[in-house]
């Protein structure tokens, strides 16, 4: 996948259904294309019949979905790895970590140790954790204030570096006072 694919708001519907695990009923019958949809938002109800076909020709022909045909005429549309990259790179572009009101005392540490092989997920994961407010405290050492293990764990997975990345909780760092003053905590 060398080129940035673009989709627009019909296909992000598509690929959002279908990454939940939602297979997509598709035949020549009217009736048949929102079956499976009936139960969906409004927003979905909207779509009209040929912007879902030509949604969904471009999302294959991007190879990010596949099809299958059953037997009763219809055809299963569902995501392939591509279209599950996709989405994940486009869930980590919206990542955020909610603050709580009060600090729990509790210091997160990311430390992590990535091959040369692996350059771009190290810098990549560098990158990601200042942009969402971690602290540098060494070149491969970030420290963070507010619970965020699920959200490392899914950008472990995002940049396929699971095992090279190590998460712990501290309730001392010798630093403190300047990351209390840094993260606003006094």
């Amino acid at each position: 996948m060398d080129k940035k694919i673009r989709i627009g708001p019909v296909a992000q519907k598509i690929l959002l259904i279908l990454s939940t695990g939602i297979s997509l009923g598709l035949s020549g019958r009217p009736d048949y294309y929102f079956r499976i949809l009936k139960s969906a938002s409004k927003e979905w109800k909207k779509i009209n019949q040929r912007s879902l076909r030509q949604s969904v020709k471009k999302l294959y022909k991007s190879k990010l979905v596949n099809f299958e045909d059953k037997i009763d005429d219809t055809v299963s549309i569902f995501l392939n790895e591509n279209g599950r990259k996709i989405l994940q790179k486009q869930s980590l572009d919206k990542l955020v970590i909610k603050k709580p009101k009060k600090w729990d005392g509790y210091w997160r540490i990311v430390i992590f140790d990535i091959p040369e092989e692996k350059k771009y997920a190290r810098n990549a994961l560098a990158f990601k954790l200042k942009q969402l407010g971690f602290y540098p405290l060494q070149k491969s050492v970030y420290v963070y204030p507010f619970d965020c293990k699920n959200e490392i764990d899914f950008i472990a997975d995002v940049f396929e570096a699971k095992p090279y990345i190590r998460f712990m909780i501290a309730n001392y760092l010798d630093i403190a006072s300047v990351l209390k003053r840094r993260f606003h905590l006094v």
